[in-house]
C-alpha cells in the first residue's frame, strides 16, 4: 500500500523532526539492501551451538541486535556492528596462531571490520590473511562459524564506546614459517600449542573456548 504524506508536512516538521525522519530514510535503505545478508547471519546463529551459557548469552544478545539494526554490517551503527575473526591453525604440529592486538593490547585471533562483505567468512580469511601473511590459509574444513562472542570495545580518540558480534572461524595452514606480524596491525604474533594457550593468563576465556573447538577439529579431521 502507498505511504501518503502526513501532517505535518516536511517544510512544517522541526529540525528534530526532520532528522528523525532522514534517520529512518536511511535505516529503511540498509533494510532493502541488506536485508538478505541480515538474514543469513540469523540463520548462522540460529544452527550455533553454544559451548556455555556465556557464548549462549552473546549468541542470544547477537541476534536481537541484528534484528533491531538493519545497518549491524555497517561501522555507521553507533551500538556496535559485525566483525569476524579466523583462527589460524598449524596442521603440521597442532598449534595455533595468536595476534598481540595493537590497540587492546591483548592475545586475539586474526580478524576485524567488514569491509562491503556480505559474508562474515569473506571478512575472516581476508583479514586473517591480511594480518598472518600465511600465504596458504584456508577454511578448516569448511567455512561455516564455530563460535561467536559479543565483546565491548573502549572509546578510542574519535571512536565512541561500541560492541563487536564476532563471528569466528577456524583456519588452517600448512606454512606456519611463513607468518609475518603486519606492524599495522599488530604489536607481535606467537604460534602456541593448545595447552599453552589454557593455561596463559594473558589469553581471555572467549579465545580459550575458540581454541578448544579448534583442537576438537584438528582431532577429528587431522591434516586434510
Amino acid at each position: 500500500m502507498t505511504q501518503h504524506a502526513q501532517i505535518p508536512l516536511w517544510d512544517d516538521k522541526t529540525s528534530m523532526e526532520k532528522i528523525e525522519k532522514l534517520r529512518q530514510m536511511v535505516l529503511d535503505l540498509y533494510a532493502y539492501t541488506l536485508g538478505a545478508a541480515n538474514q543469513h547471519l540469523l540463520a548462522l546463529l540460529d544452527a550455533a551451538e553454544p559451548a556455555n551459557s556465556t557464548e549462549a548469552q552473546s549468541i542470544a544478545r547477537m541476534r536481537d541486535l541484528i534484528s533491531q539494526h538493519p545497518n549491524i554490517l555497517s561501522q555507521n551503527c553507533e551500538i556496535g556492528h559485525v566483525t569476524a575473526s579466523g583462527l589460524p591453525v598449524d596442521v603440521t604440529s597442532g598449534r595455533v596462531l595468536l595476534i598481540l592486538h595493537k590497540k587492546l593490547r591483548v592475545w586475539v585471533p586474526t580478524g576485524g571490520h567488514t569491509e562491503n562483505e556480505l559474508d562474515p567468512a569473506q571478512t575472516a580469511l581476508r583479514e586473517s590473511r591480511e594480518e598472518s601473511n600465511l600465504p596458504d590459509l584456508q577454511f578448516y574444513p569448511r567455512p561455516h562459524p564455530v563460535d561467536f562472542d559479543v565483546h565491548l570495545i573502549p572509546q578510542m580518540l574519535d571512536r565512541p564506546e561500541h560492541l563487536h558480534l564476532d563471528f569466528r572461524y577456524v583456519l588452517s595452514t600448512r606454512q606456519p614459517d611463513s607468518a609475518r606480524v603486519s606492524p599495522d596491525e599488530a604489536l607481535d604474533m606467537r604460534w602456541m600449542p593448545f595447552e599453552a594457550v589454557y593455561a596463559a593468563d594473558d589469553v581471555m576465556p572467549d579465545v580459550k573456548r575458540l581454541t578448544r573447538k579448534a583442537q576438537a577439529i584438528y582431532e577429528r579431521e587431522g591434516e586434510l
